[in-house]
């Protein structure tokens, strides 16, 4: 069999055994296509691509400004900007115990916080396994599941004597999923994402839905509140740092919450709420300029990820940016210059040409510690891909690996810095409590945010920090469920 496009082939030995070769040297001085400087030429044209000037930066923060006013006048906008029923900051005074259920991609996460006070807490979690057969089965199974789980937690919680028995407690339930809602403890399914396929829930209240389970299960608890887990975590956030105006969440996805003044929300006026009323908004800005694509520097690769995603045209903004694609970007460019003869001539390379195998967990390594981060490149294409590399190639891979890593972290400021300059906290500053896996884990990406923040809005961009966010889904989820029954007990807008 004559050898592939990629110099790879086979050959049947007389024996009739079948045999996998490639021509690869380890003499760079064999391989022309992988010395530094034709690396250095290619590296260069990507250079151009990916790298977000401050210019073009300031030029994508006053369109995001633009689509976050709009979200703000008008229903079923690109960015929705969904109010959340969550009016004003906590006190920092808020005290006593709460229960908290977050349902997550993976886990089902079950916390007792007991608010100390002066922004202090203490925290009780039990995690429990969600099967791929619970994620696709029918809804109301999923919250009777939610329900045992819960009355488990109690349960144990009782025999230690962390709860008493036959006391009722306020639940604040994190449902990371699209929702709509018109009060504080309802929320009308708009869609499963995160690989859910459960049947009977899309269009229904699954606020309503898990009451329901909690009734069978005869649980002693009111459900207070029902939150997304980035207002969670703009609350959490603030209870612990008052400074803290703005949450983000840079990890799988990416969204942001920050306080509004009712009075800028035109869509929400029949609500009947005072203008200068304070509320929590959820940005769900991950679909900043979608559909029409005006304003984000999309490559010819981020096009690709966008026409193969389960959801052509949506979510631009974090296509660009999340931890779900980042690694399929660079799998593009290595692809495109395997197939133009510039890497890997000569070696099998079908492991790469699977979509989705390259991690971006693999792109955080390869930014890892500069003494180290090169063998990591060798490991990563040996072990997982099974091809060498050549140490040209290993430069150009980390390099790569940067430029596409540096200019997520430079959207990401961009997004923060449309809320900054809306809001007018350039001057006296604030902090962004930020969360996720790419914020969290992938070296350099806050240091990048900041100095994005500060190629957008001059020395005065140093006025914005972000910081590592309070856990948004328990602890902030308990705070709301604090602050709701406080606004309802004092008769509060007790509508919504």
């Amino acid at each position: 069999m004559p050898a592939s496009r990629r110099g790879s082939g086979t050959l049947t030995t007389p024996s009739g055994q079948t045999l996998a070769f490639h021509t690869r040297t380890h003499d760079e001085e064999d391989l022309p296509h992988a010395t530094k400087k034709t690396m250095a030429d290619h590296l260069r044209k990507y250079e151009s691509l990916f790298t977000l000037t401050p210019q073009r930066m300031r030029m994508i923060v006053e369109a995001f400004k633009d689509t976050l006013e709009l979200g703000l006048q008008k229903h079923d906008q690109v960015v929705p900007m969904i109010p959340t029923f969550v009016f004003g900051w906590p006190t920092g005074k808020e005290r006593g115990d709460y229960l908290a259920v977050d349902l997550g991609g993976t886990n089902l996460r079950v916390c007792l916080v007991t608010l100390q006070g002066e922004g202090k807490f203490e925290i009780t979690q039990s995690k429990y396994r969600l099967s791929e057969e619970q994620k696709q089965e029918d809804g109301q199974k999923l919250f009777d599941f939610c329900a045992e789980c819960l009355k488990t937690f109690i349960d144990s919680n009782i025999k230690e004597g962390t709860i008493k028995e036959g006391q009722e407690l306020p639940l604040g339930f994190t449902f990371s999923y699209p929702c709509s809602q018109e009060r504080i403890d309802h929320g009308q399914l708009i869609r499963w994402t995160k690989g859910f396929g459960v049947t009977n829930t899309e269009g229904r209240d699954v606020a309503a839905m898990f009451i329901e389970s909690l009734g069978k299960a005869d649980i002693p608890v009111t459900l207070t509140a029902l939150i997304n887990d980035t207002t969670g975590t703009l609350i959490a956030s603030h209870y612990v740092n008052p400074r803290t105006k703005i949450a983000v969440i840079f990890g799988t996805g990416c969204n942001a919450a920050y306080m509004e003044k009712m009075g800028n929300v035109e869509k929400s006026k029949s609500l009947g709420i005072k203008d200068d009323a304070e509320m929590a908004i959820n940005c769900e800005w991950g679909a900043f300029d979608s559909f029409e694509h005006e304003h984000l520097p999309r490559t010819k690769y981020d096009k690709v990820v966008d026409e193969t995603s389960n959801k052509p045209g949506e979510q631009a903004f974090e296509k660009l940016i999340s931890g779900r694609y980042l690694g399929e970007i660079l799998r593009l460019v290595i692809c495109e210059l395997i197939d133009e003869g510039v890497l890997f001539l000569g070696q099998n390379t079908y492991k790469l040409e699977a979509p989705y195998v390259f991690d971006t967990a693999f792109l955080s390594l390869m930014e890892s510690d500069p003494t180290d981060e090169l063998l990591m490149i060798i490991g990563i294409f040996t072990h997982f891909f099974a091809v060498e590399t050549t140490l040209a190639e290993r430069q150009f891979f980390r390099a790569l690996a940067m430029l596409i890593g540096k200019r997520a972290a430079r959207l990401s400021a961009c997004g923060i810095a449309a809320i900054v300059s809306k809001m007018g906290y350039l001057e006296e500053g604030c902090s962004v409590g930020a969360d996720g896996s790419l914020y969290n884990k992938y070296p350099g990406f806050a240091d990048r945010i900041h100095e994005g923040l500060i190629d957008i809005f001059g020395e005065k961009g140093k006025n914005i920090v972000t910081h590592h966010a309070e856990d948004g889904s328990g602890v902030g989820s308990a705070i709301i469920a604090a602050m709701t029954k406080e606004r309802k007990d004092a008769g509060l807008y007790t509508h919504v």
